[in-house]
């Protein structure tokens, strides 16, 4: 990734935290909110990779972390970990295909939530495991609206890069 994707997936990633902090965090349909900051970072880890995806998921949570005044590092460590693993999945099976965004967001949405349950229940903090699991599908639903959108801005600001251009043919013997 080139100084210049980097400077664009930090510039996309505190708009989007910013938004999700003082926009999004008020509204409420179904008992769910719309994650504007991981859709951005599902996008932004299927079109640069899993490093990029760990890197921007690490320095986003820490924007919200230090912008809601919560415990520093808590959400900075499950978007770290959902920034890797849908990098991952955009660099060996899914950056070509068209559904990939769609499923990225609904499985990392699941994991995102699941995972901020696990981690508030070890360091010993109230952790309604009730009000997550009712908020589950409408916050998948809400989540998948702004997908299209999302991925459709990160797309055009990250050109993709041609596998072809980036790797050389191997041959095998035999």
């Amino acid at each position: 990734m080139t100084f210049v994707d980097g400077v664009k997936v930090a510039a996309l990633l505190f708009v989007a935290a910013v938004a999700q902090v003082s926009i999004f965090s008020q509204v409420h349909v179904f008992g769910a909110v719309p994650d504007l900051l991981l859709v951005s970072l599902v996008a932004i880890a299927l079109l640069r990779g899993s490093v990029a995806g760990a890197v921007g998921g690490f320095f986003a949570g820490l924007v919200v972390d230090t912008a809601t005044l919560g415990t520093l590092g808590l959400t900075s460590l499950v978007l770290t970990l959902a920034g890797y693993w849908i990098g991952r999945y955009g660099e060996t099976t899914g950056r070509d295909r068209a559904h990939a965004p769609f499923l990225s967001v609904a499985v990392v949405t699941v994991l995102y939530e699941l995972g901020l349950l696990v981690v508030h229940f070890v360091l010993g903090e109230s952790a309604p495991a009730g009000a997550v699991v009712r908020s589950l599908i409408p916050a998948i639903v809400l989540n998948l609206i702004v997908t299209a959108p999302l991925y459709a801005v990160a797309r055009r600001l990250l050109r993709v890069v041609e596998r072809d251009k980036l790797t050389t043919e191997v041959q095998l013997l035999g």
